[in-house]
């Protein structure tokens, strides 16, 4: 019979979203969007977008913002790991990774390398694992906000070296206007609004959840007319799948080994590694519509996709493990007495 632990652990791995997303895929690959449902779509995402970081502004209280700030150098090493570390190494793997994935993944791959981390996911496994919870909220959100204009640089700079360009001032302007506004009007808004989401936070992370899959949809049925899956094979598609494995656990080495090196605690150790080991799909997906063209977005966003979902499932585990920590004493009084 298997332990509760194992099956909470699979239950992890395999969650609704993690399956939801999955299905989405598939059903824009057999009936993506086009013609005038594909327009549709587009307006329909347009706002799904918008309403997505509404939210994200909205749910951040002020006083998270002042209780987390403080810890400036834990921000610090986690920034330096989202948007200095990640880049380079994709950057150094050039000559490696461009052979076995191709120019369009090697691309996407980049492209993952320079995004800010997540929102939801980190705060809820540093809750889990029993971290420095204010100190996540506020460097999550701090690095989503950082993102919209750290990133297009970054893209800028990675993809000047493979020989792409984008116009960054461009899509700086068009990220702000679509994910920024949003975010600022949902925090002005907190004081009226912010009471009723938290006590809605279960019914609101389904409204959520949704907007990320309508967009994943909306951007994978462009590419799939575009010819997604002519120019990606089944052994890149492998080989990408180990290449993620490589970048998530080289990120959770690091942050853990910096942590400790640096004289973090517990607490602290935990929300590095929660904060700056992961990437945001939420930001990622509206901000690749922007940044490539619209053939582009598929090979751009599938790294993403498959590194969110082994983040996801990797870091569900190390926070149960994590939790234990506490267990392990208890059960330890408990026969001495």
């Amino acid at each position: 019979m298997q332990s509760p632990g194992i099956m909470s652990e699979l239950r992890y791995l395999f969650d609704k979203f993690t399956l939801t997303l999955i299905a989405v895929v598939l059903a824009a690959t057999l009936v993506p969007a086009h013609g005038v449902g594909a327009v549709i779509f587009d307006w329909i995402t347009i706002l799904a977008i918008a309403l997505l970081f509404f939210m994200h502004g909205a749910k951040l209280s002020r006083e998270a913002i002042i209780a987390g700030a403080m810890h400036w150098r834990l921000h610090l090493l986690v920034f330096s790991c989202t948007f200095i570390m990640f880049p380079i190494v994709g950057w150094a793997l050039k000559p490696v990774l461009q052979p076995l994935l191709g120019a369009s993944l090697y691309v996407g791959v980049l492209y993952l390398c320079a995004l800010p981390g997540t929102v939801q996911s980190a705060i809820a496994f540093t809750s889990i694992a029993r971290g420095n919870i204010p100190a996540a909220v506020c460097s999550a959100s701090a690095s989503s906000l950082i993102g919209i204009v750290v990133t297009p640089l970054l893209v800028g700079w990675l993809l000047g070296a493979t020989g792409a360009s984008i116009s960054t001032l461009d899509a700086i302007l068009h990220i702000s206007v679509q994910l920024l506004l949003p975010f600022v009007a949902g925090h002005l808004m907190r004081p009226w609004i912010g009471k009723w989401m938290d006590r809605n936070r279960n019914w609101l992370k389904t409204v959520d959840q949704s907007s990320i899959l309508l967009v994943v949809y909306t951007a994978f049925s462009a590419s799939v007319i575009g010819g997604l899956w002519k120019t990606v094979s089944l052994r890149e598609l492998a080989v990408l799948v180990l290449v993620c494995c490589v970048l998530l656990a080289l990120a959770l080495y690091a942050t853990m080994h910096l942590a400790c090196r640096l004289g973090f605690n517990k607490e602290d150790e935990i929300t590095i590694v929660f904060c700056g080991s992961k990437k945001s799909l939420a930001t990622g997906v509206p901000m690749a519509q922007v940044l490539f063209a619209s053939a582009a977005v598929g090979p751009a966003l599938l790294p993403l996709m498959v590194f969110h979902q082994i983040q996801l499932m990797v870091c569900a585990v190390m926070a149960q493990k994590y939790e234990r920590r506490f267990e392990q004493p208890a059960a330890v009084s408990q026969q001495a007495g």
